[in-house]
């Protein structure tokens, strides 16, 4: 037989995680082999791009897709274990746990971009729509391993101490070309820091300066209008901007609050973004080049 496809992996990772302990990765890859009786050579069989084999990367897909629906969740780095809900699931014993299984939780349908309204769809949520194009369906996978980087990215940064994250952050905007040159940005005392975290300069003389609020909170802790409205008054009468970041959320209010005060707000999920877009703490695996008919070059032939 070959390597399974991702989905096929969802229930027997369950099964492999349903005694309450945690497993590493490597722990989940040999229950797959084991469970499947996979040869040596369809273990070692390699993706067409050659980075890795077929069963990590889909041992991997079944991983993020079992996390975003809620039912494992990875208290370290490569190992995890099942939560509540995912316990409930092997306990009914669904025949297969495929993409339309996974579609009741709604988080995964988040995950995915599928919304109440389509969410009882009569069209199949495996297949691919008829009316998407090559380069809709390149898009969206490309969107689709960013969020699961992005999330992955954000799961390291939670485990960061706050002190390090504030510096991690401030490296960040260095790379993204705020304050590029020598000491050009430093953290400042936490002793006394009356609510300002970093300060960065924008020029070498230090006309422009950047005030950084950093909160390294959990996720289910969102920021609110009175911690960004300190952050406000923290930087009045400084002549500078302000930046307030967070590994978590911002309140609707502080939202608001922070567009009239012209404050920029990054949370969790741009702060991840933005690790990417600047290649920090993110590599790139592979390369695609898509290209597209030059018509300008076939005209020219054509006028000769």
């Amino acid at each position: 037989m070959t390597v399974p496809q991702y989905y096929k992996m969802h229930k027997p990772i369950l099964e492999c995680l349903s005694d309450g302990q945690t497993h590493t990765m490597k722990e989940l890859k040999v229950y797959i082999i084991n469970y499947f009786q996979l040869t040596e050579e369809e273990v070692s069989a390699l993706v067409p791009s050659g980075t890795q084999t077929y069963l990590s990367n889909r041992i991997g897909w079944a991983r993020t897709y079992l996390k975003k629906a809620g039912l494992i969740d990875s208290p370290a780095r490569a190992v995890f274990r099942i939560t509540e809900e995912g316990m409930k699931v092997v306990r009914d014993a669904p025949d297969v746990i495929d993409l339309k299984y996974l579609l009741r939780y709604d988080s995964f349908r988040e995950f995915i971009g599928k919304t109440e309204e389509n969410k009882q769809s009569d069209q199949k949520d495996t297949e691919v729509q008829e009316t998407d194009t090559p380069d809709d369906v390149f898009e969206a996978a490309f969107k689709k391993i960013n969020q699961s980087l992005a999330d992955d990215v954000l799961t390291e940064v939670m485990k960061l101490s706050p002190t390090v994250f504030e510096k991690m952050v401030l490296d960040l905007m260095a790379k993204m070309g705020y304050g590029t040159f020598e000491n050009a940005y430093s953290t400042t005392p936490r002793t006394n820091d009356e609510g300002i975290d970093g300060i960065i300069m924008e020029d070498k003389l230090g006309f422009g300066l950047i005030y950084v609020q950093i909160k390294h909170w959990g996720l289910d802790h969102s920021v609110g209008r009175p911690e960004v409205q300190a952050f406000v008054g923290a930087i009045a009468g400084k002549g500078g901007k302000g930046l307030f970041v967070t590994t978590s959320k911002f309140t609707k209010q502080a939202i608001e609050y922070a567009k009239g005060q012209h404050i920029i707000l990054m949370d969790g999920e741009k702060l991840a973004y933005n690790m990417i877009e600047h290649d920090f703490g993110v590599s790139t695996k592979k390369t695609f080049s898509v290209k597209t008919l030059d018509m300008d070059l076939f005209e020219e032939y054509q006028g000769e």
